[in-house]
């Protein structure tokens, strides 16, 4: 079960990233980080009020606060290297990520199997290659060594999510995400009002930034119940194959095309969920 929750959570978050970068064609990142976040948050209260989950320990609060500071610092990295470096390049080192939580998942006392420890890391092997890496510069402000390190703390705050949702998640899942995205939805208006950037969207919008919501929550959730039932080491690495699925929804909508290099990634990541649920 812990092993479909966490491919459910690759899937929703691949689309999720998908219909985002698609709306940011012709709205402003910061814009769509923000309702989105908003509209996500409206449904986990609902939820949560629904279930009776308002209630109870405390004890998810902080990982909450350091879900949403973490997430949102990896966002803001995460556009600002890929505003002023080589796309390519950007994208597999924040994937990366996944390495935070499977080293957290070790230190913890988890202890993959030989075949998991393999799956592992074919998965992040083509997890890497599926987002589609150029490893060559291009002179100038792309080839400098900032976007690469904007991409590395993009990396660092997007392992530290899972790390945040797992811990919170033993106390209360659906409270841990409220506070994540009430924190999170807070700093997005902050940086709206500092950049100046309207938050205001169009009517046309409102379906794909529900879908963007929607899922991105829905993509927690899942995640969250994955790493209660399963190894933090196994999960993340599983719920992190969704560069491959965004990748696949590009080729499959825009008609981008594959590189031979994603195309090897995307059967590396699958052959690696294979050996993980071997």
């Amino acid at each position: 079960m812990a092993i479909l929750l966490a491919l459910v959570s690759s899937a929703l978050w691949g689309t999720s990233d998908f219909s985002g970068g698609t709306l940011t064609r012709r709205l402003p990142a910061v814009t769509v980080a923000a309702v989105s976040e908003l509209i996500g948050l409206t449904g986990v209260v609902i939820a949560a009020a629904a279930t009776g989950a308002l209630s109870g320990s405390s004890g998810y609060f902080w990982w909450g606060v350091l879900g949403a500071l973490s997430g949102t610092a990896g966002i803001v990295a995460f556009y600002e290297a890929l505003a002023t470096g080589t796309m390519g390049v950007v994208a597999p080192i924040a994937a990366m990520g996944v390495v935070v939580p499977v080293v957290a998942g070790l230190v913890q006392g988890e202890r993959p199997s030989v075949w998991q420890i393999a799956g592992i890391v074919v998965a992040v092997v083509g997890v890497i290659l599926a987002s589609g890496p150029e490893l060559h510069g291009d002179g100038g402000q792309r080839g400098s060594a900032r976007p690469l390190a904007l991409a590395g703390v993009a990396a660092v705050g997007f392992g530290v999510v899972f790390v945040a949702i797992s811990h919170g998640a033993e106390h209360n899942t659906l409270m841990t995400l409220i506070v994540m995205r009430g924190v999170a939805v807070a700093l997005m208006v902050v940086i709206a009002l500092a950049t100046s950037t309207s938050l205001r969207v169009g009517r046309r919008d409102v379906p794909m930034l529900f879908v963007v919501g929607a899922f991105d929550v829905g993509a927690n959730v899942t995640f969250a119940y994955a790493s209660r039932h399963g190894l933090l080491s196994v999960v993340s690495v599983l719920s992190s194959l969704y560069p491959a699925v965004t990748v696949l929804l590009a080729r499959l909508v825009h008609t981008e095309r594959l590189g031979r290099a994603q195309l090897a990634g995307v059967v590396a990541a699958l052959g690696g969920v294979v050996l993980i649920a071997s």
